[in-house]
């Protein structure tokens, strides 16, 4: 597996290196380049079984040299982080839970299929269009965040999550070329709400 895509990094730098080729005339020609954009539509949690679930919508937009390198066949990695934060009035607020929740793209190129991994689940789907693939990945339903015995009942909490785009699977070189490329560094907001601690919670949409 590793050799696998140890063979795809230099799809990957090929991929980088002509999207800033093709920078130039299409600056020329005044037509810009698609630089990405995530973003937390609307994010919520309900309480199923003693388990707080996950509700969110997202806008995951691929920038080109993104686009490109997936299209060469080299995966993409996104992540959710998720946080929990317990509010403590006067003190600082305490982060009493972090997870990252890690999905994998990936195209195909002889099926013309994207295959959308979850990497802590091992689940995956396979799409005919790049569009069903982030449709999919931004549609997230009853994912397990925490569960409601290891929460203190006299406390108020706030939820955050974000989504961004992962280089850290790539090698060091690379991570270090992604790190002056603007299109790598996808990135939604936070976005915040209050748990509500009750089985029925409201869908909070952001601002």
């Amino acid at each position: 597996m590793r050799g696998s895509r140890t063979r795809k990094w230099p799809k990957l730098v090929l991929a980088i290196v002509a999207g800033m080729c093709i920078a130039v005339p299409a600056l020329a020609q005044q037509m810009p380049e698609r630089q990405g954009f995530f973003d937390i539509r609307s994010a919520t949690t309900k309480l199923n079984d003693g388990v707080h679930e996950l509700e969110a919508r997202l806008q995951l937009i691929l920038s080109d040299e993104a686009l490109d390198a997936l299209n060469s066949g080299v995966p993409l990695t996104i992540e959710l982080d998720f946080e929990v934060i317990r509010v403590r009035g006067l003190w600082i607020d305490a982060q009493d839970a972090a997870l990252t929740f890690e999905y994998e793209l990936e195209y195909r190129p002889l099926s013309q299929r994207y295959l959308v991994r979850n990497l802590n689940s091992g689940d995956q789907d396979s799409f005919a269009t790049l569009y069903s693939a982030l449709n999919n990945l931004g549609r997230v339903q009853g994912l397990p965040v925490i569960d409601d015995a290891v929460l203190d009942t006299g406390s108020r909490y706030r939820l955050r999550l974000r989504a961004r785009l992962s280089t850290r699977q790539y090698p060091s070189a690379l991570r270090l070329i992604f790190f002056w490329r603007s299109q790598w560094q996808l990135q939604s907001d936070w976005y915040e709400w209050t748990l509500e601690r009750c089985s029925e919670s409201r869908w909070r949409s952001s601002a």
